[in-house]
């Protein structure tokens, strides 16, 4: 396993001044935001696929560092109901496939996105309940209608650009927001879409991490380190469904941590050894949305409690045995 982080933390730095940071941390890889909600600040893919020299000199500075470029993120809404809006998101996230065969990046980060409603519909319509009646018809149009078709064309972009992985973070306010939500359409479109598995949006919904694990098994293809811390205060009065600002941290239900502040270090060495009993072996990449630190202590802190985590070497075999 090797550490990444999520570039958007460090936009304020220039690309350069942050690899050589993560490097001295004893990073090795870097989550490289190119479009949509992750931001262009180190990268942008619609500009890069038609600048060669550009290109050239974005992987010389990754291996002046001995760096590694983890993941393109493009997370977008390219299924949303507004032409303009849902046109922008596809064109960063076909210029993120275009840009990752050109630099030999296999895996995409996004979102399933969410259509509205209905085909009149003028904003997102994220169904969390079946009743009433209505709103399983809102599913069908969705799912039927709307995310299928477009996924079904979608990878096949993916896939001529040299695309294999589609790592869909699991995300409420978008179709695919859970386990059965992912496999499903994974089901429908193929096994290049798989799960960017980041707890810190589970964690909340209740779910049990390590049954995630193994319900997901081999379609999991990232996995966000990012930890979410429960105010049980809140929860025993209105549940775990909070739309506070996320300043307002004293009145929401939970709020993102980062790793360690949330949930302790056994927690997430059994997380850790999960995924391994199921073979990923991969990136694990930290996401700093820590309202009560400044970017670099959550960073710092995140890398620090990992580095005595995640498993770095190949094992030796059971030579006990």
């Amino acid at each position: 396993m090797k550490l990444s982080v999520v570039n958007s933390a460090l936009a304020g730095m220039s690309l350069d001044e942050a690899l050589g940071y993560l490097k001295s941390l004893g990073v090795s890889e870097y989550d490289l935001g190119v479009g949509g909600y992750p931001g262009r600040a180190h990268a942008d893919a619609v500009k890069l696929i038609g600048d060669k020299a550009g290109r050239e000199e974005l992987l010389a500075t990754f291996e002046k560092y001995g760096m590694r470029i983890s993941a393109l993120a493009v997370h977008g809404n390219m299924v949303h109901p507004n032409k303009e809006i849902a046109a922008k998101f596809e064109e960063d996230f076909k210029a993120a496939c275009v840009l990752a065969g050109q630099l030999g990046v296999d895996r995409i980060i996004t979102f399933s996105g969410c259509p509205g409603s209905d085909p009149d519909a003028k904003q997102p319509s994220w169904v969390a309940c079946s009743w009433p009646p209505e709103y399983l018809d809102v599913l069908d149009y969705q799912w039927n209608k709307v995310l299928i078709p477009y996924w079904k064309e979608a990878v096949k972009f993916a896939e001529a650009n040299g695309v294999k992985r589609i790592a869909l973070e699991m995300h409420p306010g978008f179709c695919v927001y859970n386990p059965e939500t992912l496999l499903r359409l994974r089901r429908e479109v193929g096994p290049i879409i798989g799960a960017n598995l980041d707890p810190s949006h589970l964690i909340w919904q209740g779910m049990d991490i390590i049954d995630v694990i193994n319900e997901l098994g081999d379609a999991i293809y990232y996995f966000h380190a990012k930890d979410t811390l429960m105010n049980m205060h809140n929860v025993r009065k209105n549940g775990v469904l909070n739309v506070s600002h996320y300043s307002n941290v004293g009145d929401r239900s939970w709020v993102f941590r980062t790793m360690g502040y949330g949930n302790d270090d056994i927690f997430w060495k059994k997380v850790i050894s999960q995924l391994l009993v199921v073979g990923y072996n991969d990136t694990i990449c930290i996401e700093h949305e820590d309202s009560f630190m400044s970017i670099k202590e959550g960073l710092e802190k995140a890398i620090s409690f990992l580095d005595g985590i995640i498993v770095k070497e190949k094992p030796s075999g059971m030579w006990w045995a």
